[in-house]
């Protein structure tokens, strides 16, 4: 089982397109059953997680799939009609090296062992969904992090996802190897604190972190920017 990952760019004239779609494309997506479990995603700078983050040009989609059917959703209807759409696409296939919590109480990301261990690319995904009374402790928390992520070693890039303006919100970054994000995620000052700060005010309903090495990539992510 693969993880691939799917971001659009569309002219700013589609977003209301892309809106539809982000409903219509359910039904497609329920009816697949090769799709062991989907996510349509909006896409923002990951600055303050708030809506004023949105960026409506750019949408995405995660599933995870057999490898061997992953040719055959590449060439689907659905895939098809956002690349037709789209100004810009970035594709990126995963296989999962590590994940803790859960995502819509299911476990999607079946870990696998590599033996030489990876020591190529890594991508590091976070979604949570948080308590709606501690959103404003969240929103004052984030600018801090966000700065560090932006400022950090080997990181290539990074945006923030969810799949509603507000309360599910999460990360994708791209990075150069394991050892950068664990630098950033272990020794930064503001990531750590807001490790803490998660333990004391208890503001997620559920997390999840996850790593993957990166297997392919289509396509291209804007360097250390999250717009």
């Amino acid at each position: 089982m693969i993880t691939v990952i799917y971001f659009w760019k569309i002219p700013r004239k589609d977003f209301l397109w892309a809106l539809l779609h982000m409903g219509l494309d359910r039904l497609s997506l329920n009816r697949n059953k090769k799709i062991e479990f989907w996510k349509l995603l909006g896409t923002g700078k990951g600055e303050t997680f708030t809506p004023k983050d949105a960026d409506i040009q750019r949408w995405g989609l995660l599933i995870t799939i057999p490898e061997s059917e992953l040719a055959s959703f590449d060439s689907s209807r659905l895939v098809k009609r956002w690349h037709q759409k789209s100004l810009k696409r970035y594709q990126v296939v995963l296989k999962n090296i590590s994940v803790q919590g859960k995502w819509s109480k299911a476990e999607p990301f079946k870990s696998d062992l590599f033996d030489p261990p990876w020591n190529g690319k890594i991508v590091a995904l976070t979604r949570a969904r948080i308590k709606w009374l501690k959103n404003p402790i969240f929103w004052r928390s984030v600018p801090p992090v966000t700065v560090g992520l932006k400022s950090a070693t080997g990181l290539i890039s990074a945006i923030g996802i969810g799949e509603a303006p507000i309360g599910l919100q999460g990360t994708f970054s791209l990075w150069q190897s394991a050892s950068d994000i664990r630098n950033f995620a272990y020794k930064g000052e503001a990531h750590i604190k807001a490790i803490a700060d998660t333990e004391k005010f208890q503001w997620y309903a559920e997390e999840l972190f996850a790593r993957f090495s990166v297997r392919e990539e289509r396509g291209s992510m804007v360097a250390k920017q999250a717009n």
